[in-house]
């Protein structure tokens, strides 16, 4: 998901430098929320090995 986040962000760089402002603001906003969908992901799954007794990596 991280992989998905930098691509969109990477395309809405891309298109703010060519003047496409519209689709840059929509490839970084779905950027954001891929960001953030994977923050809460990783929070999660860090809550849960804990839970389990396994150590984070």
């Amino acid at each position: 998901m991280l992989s998905w986040s930098l691509t969109f962000f990477i395309i809405a760089i891309i298109a703010a430098l060519l003047g496409f402002t519209g689709i840059a603001g929509a490839a970084a906003e779905i950027a954001k929320i891929i960001f953030f969908i994977f923050l809460v992901l990783l929070v999660i799954s860090l809550v849960a090995g804990a839970l389990r007794g396994r150590p984070p990596m």
